[in-house]
C-alpha cells in the first residue's frame, strides 16, 4: 500500500511521534493505521501522545550570547524535578546554541537537531518519550546589535546559562568589550529584579498606559475629589508609574538613588565613547501559564484506582 504524506501526518498529530517514525510505522505495517500506533507504543515511541495534555509550566530558560548575538529560549517541563535532568539540560543548551541563528519559534522547530538528521521538533517528541514527562519549546527570542555587544544574565541559575529567569540587553557602542560586558551584566541584573515594562516611554503599549490612566481617574474619583483635580492628580501619580515601569527612567537597583539613563550617560562618559541601550528582553520562567492545581492525595487515589 502507498504510504501518502497525509497518513504521516494523521499518525504524527494522533500520537505526538515524530515524521519519520511515523512514516516508518506504517511502512512496517503496510498502512494499517491502528497498527501503525501499536507498533509505536511498542517502540516507545507514542508516550509523547498521553502526556500532551498535561501541564507543563515548570522546566528551564536559557541563553546563549556570542558577540553582538543572543538568544532566549523557554523549554517547559511538568516538574521542576527534570530541569535537574542532564539531558534535560543538554537539550536546552543545543536550542539556546540554534536559537542564535533563526528569527523564530517555527524556524526553530524546523531546523535539524544538532547531531541528528531529524529535526528539532522531533527530537523533542523523542525527548518527551524518553524523558517521560510532557514538555514544550514555548518561545525564543535573538536580539543583536550593529556596533557593541549583547550582554545575558541568568537569575536562579541551575546550571550554567540557564535558570528561572533569563535576560539579553544590547549595548551599542564603540567602547571596550569588557566595559560594556560589565555595564551589561548590571542593567541586565536590574532587569531582572524590575521587570520593567518597556525601554522608554516611546515604547510603552498605548491600551496598558490608557488601562493604568483610567483606573488612576476612577479611584480619584471614587475618593470623593472632583473631576478637575482628579485629573490632576492623576497627572502626578502616571509619571510616578513610569519611573516604575519604564527602564530608562527606573532608579538602578545597584545604588538605589541613580536612574539607568544616567546610570548609562556616566558609563558612557567614562568609557570615552556614547553607549546606547538599544532593547532588552527577559523571560520569566512559566509567566502566563495556568498552572493545574491539583489535589495530590486524590491524584494518587486515582492512581491506586486504574
Amino acid at each position: 500500500m502507498a504510504i501518502t504524506s497525509q497518513m504521516v501526518k494523521d499518525l504524527r498529530t494522533s500520537t505526538g511521534a515524530g515524521m519519520m517514525d511515523c512514516k516508518k510505522a506504517l511502512d512496517e505495517t503496510n498502512g494499517d493505521m491502528d497498527a501503525a500506533v501499536d507498533w509505536l507504543r511498542k517502540k516507545g515511541l507514542a508516550a509523547a501522545a498521553k502526556k500532551a495534555s498535561r501541564v507543563a509550566s515548570e522546566g528551564l530558560v536559557a541563553v546563549k550570547t556570542s558577540g553582538a548575538v543572543g538568544a532566549v529560549i523557554e523549554v517547559n517541563s511538568e516538574t521542576d524535578f527534570v530541569s535537574r535532568n542532564d539531558e534535560f539540560q543538554g537539550f536546552v543548551r543545543t536550542l539556546a546554541d540554534l536559537g542564535t541563528n533563526c528569527d523564530s519559534l517555527e524556524a526553530l522547530m524546523d531546523m535539524p537537531y544538532t547531531g541528528a538528521s531529524h529535526s528539532v521538533d522531533d527530537e523533542l517528541t523523542n525527548k518527551i518519550a524518553k524523558i517521560g514527562e510532557n514538555m514544550s519549546i514555548r518561545r525564543i527570542a535573538k536580539l543583536s546589535v550593529d556596533n557593541g555587544v549583547v550582554v545575558s544574565y541568568i537569575h536562579n541559575a541551575v546550571a550554567d546559562g540557564m535558570g528561572k529567569i533569563g535576560v539579553l540587553v544590547g549595548l551599542s557602542s564603540t567602547a571596550d568589550a569588557g566595559v560594556l560586558e560589565q555595564l551589561g551584566r548590571q542593567i541586565a541584573m536590574h532587569i531582572a529584579a524590575t521587570a520593567p515594562a518597556s525601554l522608554s516611554e516611546d515604547d510603552l503599549d498605548p491600551e496598558y498606559v490608557a488601562r493604568e490612566r483610567k483606573l488612576l481617574v476612577d479611584q480619584a474619583i471614587q475618593s470623593g475629589k472632583p473631576a478637575d483635580i482628579a485629573e490632576k492628580m492623576v497627572e502626578g501619580r502616571m509619571k510616578k508609574f513610569m519611573k516604575e515601569v519604564v527602564l530608562l527612567e527606573q532608579v538602578f537597583v545597584m545604588d538605589g538613588e541613580t536612574v539607568v539613563s544616567k546610570v548609562i550617560e556616566n558609563a558612557a562618559k567614562e568609557a570615552g565613547s556614547p553607549i546606547t541601550l538599544t532593547a532588552f528582553i527577559r523571560f520569566n520562567l512559566g509567566e502566563g501559564i495556568e498552572k493545574e492545581e491539583t489535589d495530590f492525595a486524590a491524584e494518587v487515589a486515582a492512581q491506586l484506582k486504574g
